[in-house]
């Protein structure tokens, strides 16, 4: 199922860190990542994972650093503490919220 660009941009932040809260990733591979995980509900283009990441970097929830990758190098991106504690935050904003959502869409 493909989702509205409303719903989604709500919840980037979340997918991204939640992608790179065990390792590291540079931006190609968090898009493949994403795509895996939701079975390709998911499928962000560049153009829209960067400036993202950009804004998470602005806000110290990831850090960035270069690597050698052959013949090129690649930007790889880390989750910072205060970035895990914002993961773990949202997580469980989008559990109460997801909970009350149910309670509303079954309510009888």
């Amino acid at each position: 199922m493909r989702y509205s660009k409303e719903l989604l941009k709500g919840s980037t932040y979340l997918l991204i860190l939640s992608v790179l809260e065990k390792e590291d990733l540079y931006g190609y591979a968090i898009i493949r990542e994403l795509e895996m995980r939701s079975e390709h509900a998911f499928d962000m283009s560049e153009g829209t994972l960067y400036p993202i990441l950009h804004a998470l970097e602005k806000e110290n929830y990831l850090e960035a650093y270069w690597v050698d990758a052959g013949s090129k190098k690649r930007k790889y991106y880390h989750i910072t503490k205060k970035g895990l504690k914002n993961l773990a935050d949202q997580k469980e904003e989008w559990k109460s919220f997801s909970t009350s959502v149910n309670k509303v869409l079954n309510f009888a």
